[in-house]
């Protein structure tokens, strides 16, 4: 049985993203390998952001620490900390309104 404590990764990775040119860090929690879902922390900096790209067929994005802006087309949601949000499966982007945490849920294919 795996356990990951979240508080302390997302600390972990927020660190890294605020050291990192880029703005962002990720470790994947739960990879896919043998089953059909991904999950992945994700830390983004205060006004960095993951550009637009093509949204899996299935995907949720809760916000663990701090509050981000998701959009896409001409729709966008703004998150805090709690927040869940079902992603629309087409294009968008996620920034950062303020040093952020957020918990990326995909299914996958594992075949």
């Amino acid at each position: 049985m795996e356990s990951t404590h979240l508080p302390s990764l997302g600390s972990d990775l927020l660190d890294q993203a605020r050291a990192s040119h880029a703005g962002r860090s990720a470790a994947a929690l739960h990879p896919g390998r043998h089953h059909h879902l991904r999950q992945t922390v994700i830390a983004l900096a205060a006004d960095h952001r993951l550009d637009e790209h093509e949204a899996p067929p299935e995907a949720t994005l809760q916000v663990l620490t701090g509050s981000v802006r998701l959009t896409a087309g001409e729709e966008s949601w703004d998150g805090s900390a709690g927040d869940l949000l079902v992603i629309p499966d087409h294009r968008h982007d996620l920034l950062a309104l303020e040093d952020a945490v957020v918990l990326l849920t995909t299914l996958v294919d594992a075949t």
